[in-house]
Order: C-alpha cells, then sequence, then structure tokens
C-alpha cells in the first residue's frame, strides 16, 4: 500500500480572459472626416467591448467561482467567531463582519447558525473521515496502520485549523446536544465503525486484544487528550503530541498483549 497524502485546499481560480484587440476605424474617408454617427451610437471597438464583458458576466466559471469564493469566505469568518466566542455567544453579525459580506449573503448559502456550523463540520472533517476509512479498509498489520493514523491526525488535524472543530464540540457539545448528534452521526460513527473493522482482522491475526476491538476508542483516545491539552496548557508545557501517540501504541501493541 502507498503513503496517502490527505490535504484540503481551494485551487485558485484565474478570472484572467485573453482579450482581442480591433482595429482602429479608418477615421478618414474622402473629404478627410470621418462620418458622424447617429446620437447614442457606439464606436466598434466599444460595442465589441461591451459584448466581451457581457460575455464574461455570464460565463459559468466566473460566477461560480465567485460564490465559492464567498461561501469559503464566510466558512472561515464563522471558523473564527465560533473559536473565539463559542457556538452560543457567536452573532451571524459578526461573522459577516469578518468574511466582508452582508449578513443577507449569509443565508444564500445557510440556513441558519447551526446549518452553517454543521456545513463548516462536513467541510473540514469529512476529507479526514474518508482517508481513515480507506486507511482503516487495508490490510496492513495492525501497527504499521496505527502509525499512519497517528501521522494523519498530527499532520492534518492537530496541526491545522481542524482541531478548532474538534475543540469546538468538547466544549459546546453537551449545551447543543443536535451539534452533537450531527457531529457523531457524520464524523465519529464513521471512524469508529471502521477502525473497529481493522481491529477485528487484527484480532482474528493474533495482533491485538480483544479489549480493543470492543472500545475502539481507545486507539485515539491520546488524540482528544492532545487537542484539550493544547487549549489549556500548551504555553506552559508544549506537548510532543506525535511522540505521545506513539508511545500510548508501544503500551497497546507490546508483546504478550494480545491475549
Amino acid at each position: 500500500m502507498t503513503d496517502q497524502s490527505v490535504s484540503i485546499g481551494f485551487a485558485p481560480v484565474s478570472d484572467r480572459r485573453s482579450r482581442k484587440t480591433t482595429p482602429k476605424s479608418r477615421r478618414k474617408r474622402a473629404g478627410g472626416r470621418a462620418p458622424r454617427r447617429p446620437a447614442g451610437a457606439r464606436a466598434p471597438a466599444q460595442a465589441s467591448a461591451s459584448k466581451a464583458a457581457a460575455k464574461t458576466a455570464t460565463k459559468p466559471g466566473g460566477r461560480e467561482a465567485r460564490s465559492a469564493a464567498r461561501r469559503e469566505a464566510i466558512l472561515a469568518a464563522a471558523l473564527d467567531e465560533f473559536s473565539d466566542r463559542g457556538f452560543a455567544a457567536t452573532r451571524l453579525d459578526d461573522v459577516a463582519r469578518r468574511a466582508g459580506v452582508a449578513k443577507g449573503t449569509i443565508y444564500l448559502y445557510f440556513r441558519d447558525k447551526e446549518s452553517l456550523f454543521q456545513d463548516l463540520v462536513r467541510d473540514m472533517l469529512a476529507p479526514m473521515v474518508g482517508a481513515i476509512e480507506t486507511l482503516s479498509g487495508s490490510d496492513l498489520p495492525i501497527r504499521a496502520l496505527a502509525e499512519r493514523i497517528v501521522d494523519l491526525f498530527v499532520s492534518e488535524i492537530y496541526e491545522t485549523r481542524r482541531k478548532d472543530v474538534i475543540r469546538l464540540m468538547v466544549t459546546d457539545g453537551r449545551r447543543f446536544p443536535k451539534l452533537a448528534e450531527f457531529y457523531y452521526r457524520e464524523v465519529l460513527s464513521h471512524i469508529i465503525t471502521a477502525v473497529r473493522g481493522a481491529l477485528k482482522r487484527a484480532a482474528a491475526r493474533g495482533e491485538v486484544a480483544d479489549a480493543v476491538v470492543t472500545f475502539p476508542q481507545i486507539l485515539v483516545a491520546p488524540g482528544l487528550v492532545a487537542i484539550i491539552w493544547s487549549g489549556m496548557f500548551d504555553a506552559y508545557a508544549p506537548l510532543d503530541v506525535r511522540a505521545m501517540m506513539k508511545a500510548h501504541l508501544d503500551l497497546l501493541f507490546a508483546p504478550g498483549r494480545a491475549k
């Protein structure tokens, strides 16, 4: 199996288009003067430019790219506001101001604040869920598989703004059960199912104890500890998350543990 790199980003969209130049009108006619145009009529070059501009404005790619960029700006502003204030205290007015759009623009993309938060979770974490499901479906030895999941977690979650989304769920999930239910359904349930399937195959090969199959949360628990720690104590005692998680694997998969 080859290493898989997982990244999220939006390819830059270039709105440049080649412009055709129109030859200058001949100014001299018989008598040395250009003929008069009717009042309000446009010069040929002006008319051509107007048509090109209208064509550009209605071209699907340009409008769709601007709409996608506006949606991403709103999501980025929402993440900042949710992280600074929490879900309850965040106002859509503040999200709009930070995103540089009118408040009404938000409703073109999201039904309400809850819908905005749900789309933020989907956009940021769904690719990670897919990557973990893909890794867990492989036939790698369980230790090698677990190390790849650790590397993915550190590089694509802990070292990015995605950890802020998880931290939000830790702090606000209890007060907003609908958000917790959504997060469990869209993120956790898929990860737990995928990891449990890999652990079952590993147990059948004698690589892991049955208790770990019953509680796959044990495998990823240090990741949650690391996110909580970074938000509270990182300024006083920075944590080497990768080393801590791999030390946990040493304990979990030590020789003789698979009984």
